[in-house]
């Protein structure tokens, strides 16, 4: 488990140690005992979208790849494996988006913001969960086409794209922390691209 600074808000990553949360309840019963928080999530069928939604309790919210809620006890989960989890908090909200390639120029990230801020609940801080780095994200001409100002190269010297330099430019004005940490080739992390691996590392959110 990943906990940012205190001044960062209240959230954690987790790790393939934890296990994939989404699946194994004894494995999320304690990881949620280990926060503190309640065992159930809001959470979302991720489409790698734009769709944002606000939970008002626990469950699945739909489809959808962006979650945020004004309520105490009702913890936001996004999962991930190379997609990066971007947190957003403000004193009176929580929100969590999944942002892959896809979400990222759809805009999702700004898609959260934008929602939190709508309804009066303007974020101050984000946080950005491990995701695969530049390093390891080899791309085609359809991906590096939708990120012109954030290309790369792979440490094998092919076109990559940095995702969290994109993202990062989508949060000016917010505190930023981020995981410094590529799923792909780092250790302690379920990548999908790496080993086609069904599970999923959670990153959560609460009030």
């Amino acid at each position: 488990m990943i906990r940012p600074p205190s001044w960062a808000g209240t959230a954690a990553f987790s790790e393939s140690a934890d296990g994939d949360l989404r699946a194994d309840h004894g494995a999320r019963s304690s990881f949620s005992a280990r926060l503190g928080i309640a065992r159930e999530w809001a959470f979302v069928e991720q489409v790698h979208g734009a769709r944002v939604v606000q939970a008002k309790e626990p469950g699945d919210q739909g489809p959808a790849d962006g979650i945020w809620t004004a309520e105490g006890g009702c913890p936001v989960a996004i999962f991930t494996a190379d997609c990066f989890a971007v947190v957003m908090q403000s004193d009176t909200a929580v929100g969590i988006a999944h942002a892959g390639w896809r979400g990222a120029s759809a805009g999702v990230v700004s898609g959260l913001r934008r929602s939190m801020a709508d309804a009066g609940h303007d974020p101050e801080t984000a946080l950005i969960g491990p995701g695969i780095g530049p390093c390891c994200f080899e791309v085609g001409l359809e991906v590096q086409e939708k990120f012109p100002e954030n290309l790369a190269r792979t440490t094998w010297g092919t076109p990559s794209v940095d995702l969290v330099e994109a993202i990062t430019g989508e949060l000016e004005g917010l505190r930023v922390w981020a995981v410094e940490a590529c799923t792909m080739h780092g250790e302690g992390w379920f990548s999908h691209r790496g080993d086609g691996t069904p599970r999923r590392m959670a990153a959560v959110a609460w009030l």
